[in-house]
């Protein structure tokens, strides 16, 4: 276990391990669907804000290089490894829960899991319902095409198209704004199958799910037309607006992650290139 680098999350992996057999199992399992209301008291609110002894996360575990299942089929990823590390920071084990990425952010609301760490961007919609920690990727939009496809060379050319992307990402929202119409998918394997297949004209994601694609699918008959220029996508660890203690000291376990290299680290391993800091 990694030792704890600041005082603030010393004091929450400190108060969690005190506590955690006091909390019964109605009362601190997040798959409850409820909780029981806490005192006004700082350390009963901590006591709250995670089950016993784990920090529950929810992932899709099939969105490569970021969450996924490897050749043993153990959960593997740039997001799972950074989640690891962010729940040794707090003292906690990481415990993932997979599912669709329509239900993830959902699952927030119905307490089934204590944060989303899974390439959730951070967008000005998401922040008026959700917390974010500070970022922890940085990465640029493509827009993936057909080979064949030279109509779309800049994401204006997206007005009119048939964009296949899951219908609550982010993506799907820039899709919209730029006039495109949204065929809706569970996730990018399916949506670069319909763009593959001619039922849909692109797909966005992020330069990086599609470079580790072409590296796994090196034939594929697709493309990356365009890019977003200074613009990026900031993704972070999402949360309740109501733990705030919970997301201070996540904000502080990135700081220390990113100040001793890991992120860095981390991030080369996955990508070949630091996308953990803004993009210049």
């Amino acid at each position: 276990m990694r030792p704890f680098k600041t005082a603030a999350v010393l004091a929450v992996g400190v108060v969690l391990a005190l506590g955690a057999s006091a909390c019964s199992d109605a009362s601190a399992d997040p798959s409850s669907g409820s909780s029981s209301p806490g005192s006004s008291t700082s350390a009963a609110q901590l006591l709250e804000l995670v089950k016993p002894g784990r920090l529950v996360i929810g992932v899709e575990g099939t969105y490569p290089p970021y969450t996924y299942h490897d050749d043993s089929g153990a959960l593997a990823g740039y997001d799972i490894e950074v989640a690891q590390n962010i729940a040794s920071e707090l003292g906690l084990e990481a415990e993932f829960v997979e599912t669709k990425w329509d239900s993830l952010i959902v699952g927030l609301d119905s307490q089934l899991w204590d944060v989303v760490i899974n390439q959730v961007a951070i967008t000005p919609e998401r922040e008026q319902k959700y917390a974010f920690s500070t970022p922890y990727t940085y990465t640029r939009v493509a827009v993936i095409t057909a080979n064949d496809n030279t109509s779309i060379t800049k994401l204006d050319d997206l007005a009119g198209q048939r964009a296949a992307q899951t219908v609550t990402s982010n993506y799907a929202k820039t899709a919209e704004t730029y006039g495109a119409v949204i065929v809706g998918t569970d996730g990018f394997n399916e949506s670069i199958e319909l763009v593959r297949t001619g039922r849909a004209d692109v797909t966005l994601n992020d330069e990086i799910t599609f470079a580790d694609y072409l590296k796994q699918h090196p034939d594929a008959p697709v493309k990356i037309a365009a890019t977003s220029d200074s613009a990026t996508s900031q993704t972070g660890v999402i949360l309740a607006k109501d733990k705030p203690e919970l997301k201070d000291a996540i904000d502080l376990a990135l700081d220390d992650l990113r100040s001793q290299g890991v992120l860095t680290d981390l991030s080369t391993k996955y990508f070949g290139k630091d996308f953990s800091s803004p993009l210049s």
